[in-house]
């Protein structure tokens, strides 16, 4: 049996990005001055990257800002589609990418947690023998039967991880993340990850510090814009 857990294959995204868009009086100015006229740029933020994760394994995506880390990350998130080249994964992928996506603001702490597992692919059942202990992690007791909209930034970053780390994900996936909530709250996430990590979990981890990145990751792909420039181990 395979231990392979993820597999991206030349993945490749790009965006059309379109400057000087206006309305009619745009686009009478650009007649006389081109200036002013619609010009359309492509930008290609992953340039044919491949990959492969196996069970267990822990990778940190590095490079400066604009390198392509964090849209690589979404692209085998599944959060963006590729332009081109293919991903393959066995099993339930957390995406810590962005906290909270899928929580609806006017549904409570406790309303959104059933619905941000469905997301995950986990039954009503399965969330339930688990509610608890998502509660408990989050430290939102007090707030679970109150709307989400009412929650600072940190509460609703705290529920977002709670629900993501307890629906047993065989990959799990940061986008700075680790960073979140008070210093006992980062201690909390740090223990709960390397637990996971000794369960067997997989981990992608984007990351500015190499310091970080070595504390949770075994080996490391460095991005240059989009491409991939030097890989290896810590």
């Amino acid at each position: 049996m395979s231990d392979v857990v993820m597999r991206a294959e030349r993945l490749t995204k790009e965006f059309i990005l379109h400057h000087n868009r206006g309305g009619m009086k745009k686009k009478c100015l650009g007649l006389f001055d081109p200036k002013h006229r619609e010009r359309v740029e492509k930008l290609i933020a992953v340039n044919d990257v491949s990959l492969t994760l196996n069970k267990g394994e822990s990778l940190a995506l590095v490079g400066h800002n604009g390198s392509g880390k964090s849209t690589l990350l979404q692209l085998v998130s599944g959060i963006l589609a590729p332009t081109s080249g293919k991903l393959f994964t066995a099993g339930r992928v957390a995406p810590l990418v962005e906290l909270g996506v899928g929580f609806h603001p006017e549904l409570t702490g406790e309303e959104n947690i059933y619905l941000n597992a469905s997301l995950f692919g986990l039954t009503n059942k399965q969330t339930r023998s688990r509610f608890n202990d998502i509660v408990e992690f989050s430290g939102l007791e007090q707030f679970i039967h109150t709307p989400v909209k009412t929650y600072s930034s940190g509460m609703y970053m705290r529920l977002g991880f709670a629900v993501a780390v307890h629906v047993e994900p065989l990959v799990l996936l940061a986008d700075e993340i680790l960073a979140v909530g008070d210093q006992d709250f980062k201690e909390k996430c740090y223990r709960r990850i390397r637990d996971m990590q000794d369960d067997g979990m997989a981990l992608i981890l984007v990351t500015h510090s190499e310091e970080e990145g070595k504390a949770f990751c075994q080996r490391y792909l460095r991005l240059e814009q989009g491409r991939v420039i030097n890989q290896g181990n810590f």
